[in-house]
C-alpha cells in the first residue's frame, strides 16, 4: 500500500536539535531569557518595526492586541468570518462585537466596500485577516481607518515573511500578531508574537504579557521593584520554545524557497482543470508577495467538493477544506443572530474549497501522484 501523504510535515533538522540542546544546558528556561531575546531582535531586524514581544502563541498575541487598545462593551470590530475562531474571540473575551463581512471571491481576504457598508459610530478597530499568507489590501483598509480614526490589527498568523506593496505583513496596522504553531511556515510547536511600531501600545502591551505588572521595566533597571500595574496574564513563552523558533527563523527564507515550487507546481499542473471549468485555480495579487503557506483551489461544482476529498484520502492524500465561517457557527447564530445567508461570498469560499498538502520537502513524486490524483477523480464519469 502506498505511504499516506500528510497535509502537513515539520521540516527540522539537526539545527533545531541543537538548538533545544543548547537552551536545555544553558539552564536558562523560563520566559523572558538570552534565546528569546536574540529572537525577538531578529525578528525587529527582519521586519523592520519598533517592538516585537513572543507569546505563547498567535491567540495570546491577538488577545493581547484587544487589551493593549482598550476594546470593550459596546465596542464594534469588523473581521472577516472567513477565519479562525481567535480572531473573534479575541475582541469577544474583551466584551467587543465581532461585526463579520464578506470577503473578496478571488483572494479569499476581507472586502475593503464590506468594511465601509459596515461602519457604525460604535466602531473601534478593523481586523484584516491575510489568508494564506497573501496580504488583504492594506492600503485601502489604512485609509478607512484613517478616516474614521479606527485601531487595524493585522492578524498574520499566516504571514510571516510576506509582502504587500513591499511592506512585511504585520507592521501595516497597529499592531500585527504572528504564529509560530506547528502548521505555520516557521515553527516551534506553539508561539506568536505581537508586534507594533507604536510605542504606547506596546508599553502597555508588555505590562499585559507581564502578568499585568511592571516587571519588564524592572530587568532593565527602569524601576527598583516591580508591582501590579494593570490587568494582565502568562503570556510570555520559554526560552526552549524561542530557541527552536530562532533555528527556523535562520532558514525562513530556504522554507519559502521550497514552498514556492511546491505551489507553482500545483499550479502549473492543473491548470488545464481550470482550463476545462472543473477548478478554480487560486489567485495571487500584484501587490502581493506570498511566503507560500497554503495551496488552496476551489471546485467550480461545490457539490462535488466532499466527494472529492472523500476519493482523495482513499487514495492516502491528506487534502482537507478549511474554515467554517464564524458567523454560520452556533455560538454566532445564537449569540448575534447571524445566518449563512448573510456572507454568501464567503459561504460560496468555503463550501468549495480544497486544500493540497505543502511542505518544504513534499517530493516531486508525491506531488505528481497528487495531480494526476486530481485529473483521475475529478475526470472521472
Amino acid at each position: 500500500m502506498r505511504d499516506f501523504i500528510p497535509f502537513i510535515k515539520v521540516y527540522t533538522s539537526e539545527e533545531e536539535k541543537a538548538a533545544v540542546l543548547h537552551a536545555l544546558e544553558s539552564g536558562t528556561l523560563g520566559g523572558n531569557g538570552p534565546i528569546s531575546a536574540q529572537l525577538q531582535e531578529r525578528l525587529r531586524e527582519l521586519l523592520g518595526v519598533r517592538h516585537v514581544l513572543l507569546t505563547t502563541s498567535c491567540s495570546h498575541a491577538m488577545e493581547m492586541a484587544a487589551m493593549a487598545l482598550r476594546l470593550g462593551p459596546g465596542d464594534e470590530v469588523i473581521m472577516a468570518s472567513f477565519t479562525f475562531v481567535t480572531t473573534a474571540s479575541s475582541v469577544v473575551r474583551e466584551g467587543a462585537r465581532p461585526v463579520f463581512v464578506d470577503i473578496d471571491e478571488a483572494t479569499f481576504n476581507i472586502d475593503p466596500a464590506q468594511i465601509e457598508a459596515h461602519l457604525t459610530p460604535r466602531t473601534r478597530a478593523i481586523v484584516p485577516v491575510h489568508y494564506a499568507g497573501q496580504g488583504c489590501a492594506m492600503e485601502e483598509i489604512m485609509d478607512i481607518a484613517r478616516r474614521h480614526n479606527l485601531y487595524v490589527i493585522e492578524d498574520a498568523a499566516q504571514g510571516l515573511g510576506a509582502r504587500y506593496n513591499g511592506h512585511y505583513l504585520g507592521t501595516i496596522g497597529h499592531a500585527g500578531c504572528f504564529s509560530f504553531h506547528v502548521t505555520k511556515n516557521v515553527i516551534c510547536g506553539e508561539g506568536g508574537a505581537f508586534v507594533t511600531n507604536d510605542d504606547a501600545i506596546a508599553e502597555r502591551a508588555e505590562i499585559i504579557r507581564e502578568k499585568g505588572t511592571n516587571r519588564s521595566k524592572f530587568l532593565r533597571g527602569e524601576v527598583d521593584k516591580y508591582t501590579w500595574v494593570d490587568l494582565g496574564s502568562s503570556f510570555v513563552p520559554s526560552d526552549l520554545l524561542s530557541a527552536i523558533a530562532l533555528a527556523q527563523l535562520k532558514k525562513m527564507d530556504e522554507i519559502h524557497q521550497m514552498r514556492q515550487a511546491v505551489w507553482e507546481r500545483y499550479q502549473e499542473g492543473l491548470r488545464d482543470l481550470e482550463q476545462h471549468g472543473e477548478i478554480i485555480l487560486p489567485h495571487v495579487s500584484p501587490r502581493a508577495d506570498m511566503n507560500w503557506h497554503i495551496y488552496a483551489f476551489r471546485m467550480a461544482d461545490a457539490k462535488r467538493r466532499d466527494d472529492v476529498l472523500d476519493e482523495l484520502k482513499r487514495r492516502r492524500i491528506g487534502a482537507t477544506f478549511h474554515y467554517v465561517p464564524l458567523h454560520s457557527s452556533p455560538y454566532a447564530q445564537e449569540r448575534w443572530g447571524y445566518h449563512p445567508e448573510d456572507l454568501p461570498v464567503t459561504e460560496r469560499v468555503a463550501a468549495s474549497l480544497v486544500r493540497l498538502p505543502i511542505y518544504p520537502d513534499l517530493s516531486r513524486e508525491d506531488q505528481d501522484y497528487i495531480i494526476e490524483s486530481l485529473y483521475d477523480v475529478l475526470r472521472a464519469k
